[in-house]
Formats: C-alpha cells, structure tokens, sequence
C-alpha cells in the first residue's frame, strides 16, 4: 500500500514509517485495499503530531493525536482512524442491507407501488417462500374517495302527487321523461321507478 509520508520540522524514521504502514494494514483489512493514506508528522515546540488521512469511497478518515514522541503520537492517531473505520464500515454495511431489503420489499410486492393510484391492481405473491408463493392481484383503493362536486335541485317532476298504478307510474314517467320516479301504490306503499343504463325500468319497493 501506498503512504504519502509528509514531515514538518521532523525527520521521519524507518521505524516509524514501518509503525503506520502496520497500522494502516490494519485498517485496510477493516476497509479493504480501496483508499489513499497520506501521514503528516510534525514537531512544534517539542510536541510530536501526528495526522493520518485516508481517503475511502465516502471519506475521507482523519486520525489526530500528540504526544512528548513522535512513534507515541502515530500509535494513538492510528487507534483514532482504527475506530473511525470500524464506524465507518458498520454504517455503510448498515445502509447497504437497508437498500437491499427495500429492493427485495419492492420485488417482493410486485415493484413500485403508484403514489397516487385509483385503482390499481398490484402483482404480489403470498407463500413461505419465493419459489412457492402463489400470484395473488391485490387491488388498492385511494384513501379518500374522490367526489364530485354536488348539485341539488329541487324537483316535483319526480314525484307523483297521487297514488297509481305500476303501469300509470311507467305512463308518467315516460311522459315527464324521468329516469327516477317516485310514486305511492292504491294500497300506500313507496315504490320508485328507476331508468338503467341499458333503459330497461327497474322498480324498487321502498321498505
């Protein structure tokens, strides 16, 4: 693995180049062989820094650490960048199940379900397993049912005045052209006349 070795006002020693080489192959084993390091050592007013930088697909790590040596500060920025990894590689495993169990949940039911459906059937599959799940259609209904706008008028064409016959009310409502008449028999029970789409009269006794 490649280390881009910075030294400030410090010398850097094969010792030392050979600790953060061991301790970055370390953390390639956490993150694989997929990340630039860079480490910069530098000596200010008799305080050894360490700073070691890699740069992962989501990075970049930094580790941070002075001490009164320099091999003491590499080790402790080292510890640092070893727990950022670790952090690291759990959230980015974490993220990696979460989007495989949406696309598995979304194969599952039959994909992506409409925002905004209707009426929409929906291929889904009920079973123990994959293999033996049987094809289902499921339909879904939007949550508030769409209305129209209501008028309401009101009518006594619709309405007979006196009670009739079932042929006098057919007569009638022929006559006004009524698709729903509403008329009482001779004997004084509701009865409502109703048009079909296909114009057959259907009659409808009232409870």
């Amino acid at each position: 693995m490649n280390v881009e070795f910075t030294g400030r006002q410090y010398e850097i020693t094969p010792a030392v180049r050979k600790e953060v080489e061991t301790g970055l192959a370390k953390i390639r084993k956490i993150l694989g062989d997929r990340f630039e390091a860079k480490a910069i050592l530098a000596v200010e007013k008799h305080r050894h820094k360490a700073e070691i930088t890699i740069n992962p697909p989501k990075g970049p790590l930094v580790g941070l650490a002075q001490a009164k040596d320099m091999m003491m500060a590499v080790s402790q920025a080292l510890d640092h960048l070893e727990k950022q990894a670790v952090k690291y590689k759990s959230k980015w495993q974490s993220k990696k199940r979460s989007a495989r169990k949406t696309e598995e949940a979304k194969k599952w039911n039959g994909g992506s379900i409409p925002q905004n459906p209707t009426s929409a059937a929906l291929n889904t599959k009920v079973g123990l397993t994959e293999k033996t799940a049987v094809p289902v259609a499921v339909h879904r209904y939007p949550a508030v049912a769409r209305t129209t706008e209501v008028h309401l008028v009101r009518s006594s064409e619709a309405v007979a005045m006196r009670p009739m016959t079932l042929e006098e009310a057919i007569k009638e409502a022929h006559f006004r052209d009524r698709d729903v008449f509403i008329f009482r028999d001779p004997k004084g029970k509701l009865m409502i006349l109703h048009r079909t789409r296909e114009g057959k009269m259907e009659l409808i006794e009232a409870p």
